[in-house]
């Protein structure tokens, strides 16, 4: 999606084109995915199980999906819960061995009171199914006030929609710490130069815990079960318009009873 393509208004991005336009990146550069009718079948009944149980690991899923009626290998979860982007819950060869070119920070939230905004944002990226394909969310948030501070969508799981939506949250401030997983993305030079530019400490969570970044997962479990299961979105476009939508409710208008029955927007302050 996020090719470098010549553009027909080189002032303007292709971005702000398609966002004048009313036309999501992600419905201007998709392509349907690879994968056949059954894989993606079983990717969105992982996507389900592990929406409701982030902390589930690729062996437990193999027995979910066993459960379900569908005879998967354990070779044949790890590569879709990879696609996914869930590679931080399937072992690799030398997950142990840290890349020198991507550092992996440690965790600084273990018993850390959240007291205030901006005192620590994290991000992160999920899957959304669709009939015929799927396309990637990531979403910053705000620990404090749960205020949805970015998001961007992508039909790659690459480093650039992350980049933009990191910049976009920038724009409200910059946080004590940053906080994110250990997937590619976030591990990366280019993000982590940006994230540490801005003063931020970085965290990142423990590997396989999905649970040290708990906001963000129950932030997922809501929109997919408040807004993308019920919606059913068939396509990029209708996902960007049904989230186009959805993220200014819930900032703006959905009380939440750990805010007091406040909304994210009220406490943050902003948006």
């Amino acid at each position: 999606m996020r090719q470098r393509v010549e553009q027909e208004h080189p002032s303007i991005s292709i971005g702000r084109q398609c966002q004048l336009l009313g036309l999501s990146r992600s419905g201007f550069y998709y392509t349907p995915r690879g994968e056949n009718e059954l894989n993606l079948i079983l990717m969105r009944l992982i996507d389900l199980e592990y929406t409701a149980r982030p902390f589930l690991g690729y062996r437990k899923m193999v027995l979910h999906l066993r459960e379900q009626g569908h005879p998967v290998n354990k070779k044949r979860v790890a590569r879709l819960m990879h696609r996914m982007g869930l590679a931080a819950m399937v072992p690799g060869p030398n997950t142990s061995r840290k890349a020198p070119q991507n550092p992996v920070y440690p965790y600084l939230l273990r018993g850390v009171k959240i007291e205030r905004i901006n005192q620590v944002w994290s991000c992160d990226i999920t899957y959304i199914p669709m009939p015929k394909g799927f396309v990637y969310l990531f979403a910053v948030i705000d620990w404090h006030s749960r205020f949805i501070l970015s998001w961007e969508l992508s039909s790659t799981l690459d480093t650039a929609f992350c980049l933009e939506g990191l910049e976009r949250a920038f724009e409200y401030g910059r946080p004590e710490i940053f906080n994110t997983d250990q997937g590619s993305q976030f591990t990366s030079l280019e993000f982590t130069r940006r994230v540490l530019a801005s003063g931020a400490a970085l965290s990142m969570d423990g590997r396989g815990r999905a649970l040290d970044n708990i906001f963000v997962e129950r932030f997922w479990r809501t929109v997919k079960y408040e807004d993308i299961y019920l919606k059913g979105y068939t396509t990029p476009r209708e996902v960007w318009s049904g989230l186009s939508d959805y993220f200014p409710y819930y900032n703006s208008w959905r009380p939440h009873q750990s805010l007091d029955y406040q909304t994210p927007a009220l406490v943050y302050g902003g948006g």
